[in-house]
C-alpha cells in the first residue's frame, strides 16, 4: 500500500518541488509594518512582523565552487518581546555526510529518490557549508556556534522591543554537488543553482523563533529589502532575485553584478555560461526573463520558446484571480532538481515534454502568490503553501491549455481519498519534517491541501470562494497568514461559521462519507457515516423521469450558500440519519453530483 500511495502521489499531486501592511502597486518603496509608540504592536488589528534589511557582497570562485562573503544586516524587532538570541540558517550545511537531511534520508521508509544516500557519499570537495568566522552585533563580537544548520548566536545585547540592530558577519562557503535544491552542477548541467546559499536569519513571530533544522522540507523568512553585489567569472549569465543596478563592472576575468531586491523575504540566483537569456513583457505587467541552456536538445529548446507566450498567461490568470503580481519581473530558469519557489523567480529543470514544462511554470510561478506574498510559514502549514498552489495552478492549466474539464481538480481528490484510506494519513497540522512518510506528505501538502480549497467552493459556493481567495490576498499580502486567516476571511465573505471545517479537515483525520439508506414513495432516508460534518448536495430523479435538486445545509454552518436548489430544513451534525419528504415519488437519488465533496465512499452516494 504504501509503494502504491507513494506512485499515486508522484502521478497526481505535481510534486514539483517542492512551498498587514498592503503596498502592493509600488515594491521599491516597500511599507515597513506600522507599530504604535508604545508597545509596538499595529494599532489596526494588533499584528506584528520582524524586518530584516540584508546587504552582502559574494566573491565566487567558478573553479573550485567556493565563495566568501560579507553580510550587513539591519534587524528591527517590531515584537513586543525582549531577544537575548537570535539565530541563522545554514542550510548549505545539510550536503554533509551525516548531516539530519543524510540521516533522515537514509532511514526514512520511503525516501526521496533524489537523495537517497547520495550526501552520505559526498567526498570534502563535493560537499556545501557555511563556516562563520566573524560576527558581530553594533560593531561589537559576539559569540555564536554552528549547530549542524543553525548558527546559534548570543548577543552582546538583549534587542529591545522597537530596537534596531546591525549585524556583521564574514563567512567562507563551498557549493554541494546538486542533489536538494541547491547545488553545482546538475543532470541537466547547470553550473550553479545558487537557492538558500547564504546566512539567512531565522523568523522569530508571536510563536516564537523557527530556527528548524534543514531536513529537505520548505522554508520561512523575514521581510525585508536585499541589496547584494555579486562577483563571479565574466563569462557566467546570471539570473534570479531582484534588479539589475546598471550594467556589470569588469575587473580582470570577473565582473560584478549589482542587484536589489524591495520587500522579499529570500534572495536566489542560477548562474551558467551557457545560458540562453530570452525576455517577453506582459502586457500591463511585469518583464519575464527565461533562461535555459543552449545544449538542450532541438525539441526542449523550442518547447523553451513556446513557454514564454503560456508564462504571460499564466501570469495575467494568477494576477487577475488572486491579486495583481507587484514586482517589476519575473525569471523563469533552468536548474535545481525539479521544480522550486523563489522570490521573483523559479528554478525547474528543461528536459521535459512541453505538458511537463508548463505544468511546473505553471505550479512555481503560483507558489509566488502562495508562499512569497501570501507567506505561510511552510514548516508547519506546508498544506497552505503546496495545497493552494495546487489549486490554482490547476485552474490555471485548465484554462490556459484549453483542458476545459469540468473538475480540474480531480487528480488532487484521487490523491487525497487514496491517502485517507492508505492507513498512514497524518492531520496537516503535522510539521514537514515530521512526517513518517514522504508519500503521506505529498498527499497531505498537495493533495489535500488542494481539495481543501476546491471543497470549501463547494461549502461556501464557487463565487464566495473567488471573492475570499481576492480579500486573502488583499488583507495578508506581505504577511505571514496562518490557517484561521483564510477561514476568517471566508467567514467575513459569507457571515457563515466555518471553523468546522478548518477544524475537521486540516486538524483531524476525520472522514467525509455520506449515504442514501433508504427511498420509500416521496421519503428519502439519508445517513453520515463519516465523522466529518458536510452541508449535502443531492440530486433527486422521480419516476416520472422529471429531476430535482436539493441543498441540505449544515445546521453548524449557520448559513446556505447561493443555489439555485430547493433548500430544506438543516442537518444537525450529531443525527446520524436525516429524512425528508420529496415532491413527487423519487426513483432514484445522488449525493454530490459535482464530485467537489470529498466523501471517501461514493458507492453509497447513489440509490
Amino acid at each position: 500500500m504504501i509503494k502504491q500511495l507513494f506512485t499515486l502521489i508522484l502521478g497526481l499531486s505535481v510534486v514539483y518541488s517542492c512551498g498587514a501592511s498592503k503596498n502592493t502597486t509600488n515594491p521599491s518603496d516597500p511599507e515597513k509594518p506600522e507599530v504604535t509608540s508604545t508597545n509596538n504592536i499595529p494599532a489596526k488589528d494588533y499584528y506584528w512582523q520582524q524586518h530584516v534589511d540584508y546587504k552582502m557582497e559574494i566573491d565566487m570562485d567558478v573553479d573550485s565552487y567556493q565563495y566568501k562573503g560579507k553580510q550587513n544586516l539591519v534587524y528591527t524587532n517590531n515584537s513586543p518581546d525582549v531577544l537575548y538570541r537570535v539565530y541563522y540558517h545554514l542550510y548549505f550545511n545539510a550536503f554533509q555526510p551525516g548531516s539530519e537531511m543524510d540521516v533522515r534520508s537514509r532511514t526514512i521508509q520511503d525516501p526521496d529518490g533524489r537523495v537517497r544516500d547520495r550526501i552520505s557519499k559526498l567526498t570534502p570537495d563535493e560537499i556545501g557549508f557555511i563556516k562563520v568566522n566573524s560576527l558581530k552585533q553594533n560593531g561589537t563580537t559576539i559569540n555564536h556556534e554552528t549547530v549542524g544548520t543553525v548558527l546559534e548566536v548570543e548577543l552582546a545585547q538583549p534587542i529591545q522591543p522597537g530596537e534596531k540592530v546591525t549585524f556583521d558577519m564574514e563567512w567562507d562557503a563551498q557549493v554541494p554537488v546538486q542533489i536538494r535544491r541547491s547545488g553545482r552542477n546538475n543532470a541537466e548541467g547547470v553550473a550553479l543553482s545558487m537557492t538558500q546559499w547564504y546566512p539567512k536569519l531565522a523568523e522569530y513571530d508571536d510563536e516564537g523563533w523557527h530556527a528548524d533544522p534543514y531536513i529537505a522540507r520548505e522554508f520561512h523568512g523575514v521581510w525585508g529589502d536585499f541589496d547584494v553585489k555579486l562577483s563571479i567569472d565574466k563569462d557566467y549569465i546570471v539570473g534570479g532575485t531582484g534588479y539589475l543596478q546598471g550594467e556589470p563592472t569588469v575587473d580582470g576575468n570577473k565582473k560584478t553584478l549589482h542587484f536589489k531586491a524591495p520587500r522579499v523575504h529570500d534572495f536566489t540566483w542560477a548562474a551558467d555560461p551557457e545560458y540562453i537569456h530570452d525576455t517577453m513583457q506582459v502586457p500591463n505587467g511585469p518583464v519575464l526573463n527565461f533562461y535555459y541552456k543552449k545544449t538542450l536538445p532541438e525539441e526542449n529548446l523550442q518547447y523553451w520558446k513556446d513557454l514564454q507566450p503560456k508564462t504571460v498567461a499564466l501570469m495575467q490568470y494568477f494576477s487577475e484571480h488572486i491579486g495583481k503580481y507587484p514586482y517589476e519581473q519575473y525569471s523563469v530558469i533552468q536548474g535545481g532538481d525539479g521544480g522550486m519557489e523563489y522570490a521573483m523567480c523559479t528554478l525547474i529543470t528543461g528536459k521535459r515534454s512541453f505538458g511537463s514544462l508548463v505544468g511546473v511554470t505553471s505550479h512555481e510561478l503560483a507558489h509566488t502568490w502562495f508562499q512569497f506574498l501570501l507567506a505561510t510559514n511552510e514548516a508547519k502549514h506546508e498544506w497552505m503553501d503546496e495545497g493552494f498552489t495546487s489549486y490554482i495552478s490547476a485552474a490555471a492549466m485548465n484554462e490556459v491549455m484549453e483542458r476545459n474539464s469540468e473538475n480540474p481538480f480531480s487528480g488532487s481528490y484521487r490523491g487525497y481519498l487514496g491517502l485517507a484510506k492508505s492507513g498512514v494519513e497524518q492531520p496537516l497540522t503535522t510539521h514537514a519534517d515530521r512526517y513518517a512518510l514522504n508519500g503521506a506528505y505529498g498527499a497531505a501538502a498537495y493533495s489535500k491541501g488542494a481539495v481543501f480549497m476546491a471543497q470549501l467552493g463547494y461549502v461556501i459556493g464557487e463565487d464566495n470562494l473567488k471573492k475570499t481567495i481576492k480579500k486573502y490576498f488583499d488583507d495578508f499580502a506581505f504577511k505571514h497568514p496562518k490557517p484561521h486567516d483564510i477561514i476568517r476571511t471566508a467567514e467575513r465573505i459569507t457571515n457563515f461559521e466555518l471553523d468546522w471545517y478548518l477544524i475537521d479537515f486540516a486538524q483531524t483525520t476525520n472522514t467525509i462519507d455520506y449515504g442514501v439508506k433508504a427511498i420509500e414513495g416521496n421519503s428519502v432516508t439519508l445517513e453520515r457515516i463519516g465523522l466529518m460534518p458536510m452541508p449535502v448536495d443531492l440530486s433527486v430523479t422521480y419516476t416520472d423521469g422529471t429531476t430535482e435538486d436539493y441543498y441540505i445545509p449544515l445546521q453548524m454552518m449557520r448559513g446556505e450558500k447561493p443555489t439555485e436548489a430547493t433548500i430544506i430544513g438543516d442537518w444537525p451534525w450529531a443525527y446520524p440519519t436525516y429524512t425528508f419528504e420529496a415532491k413527487k415519488p423519487v426513483a432514484s437519488v445522488e449525493i454530490d453530483p459535482s464530485t467537489l465533496m470529498a466523501d471517501v465512499n461514493r458507492e453509497n452516494n447513489k440509490m
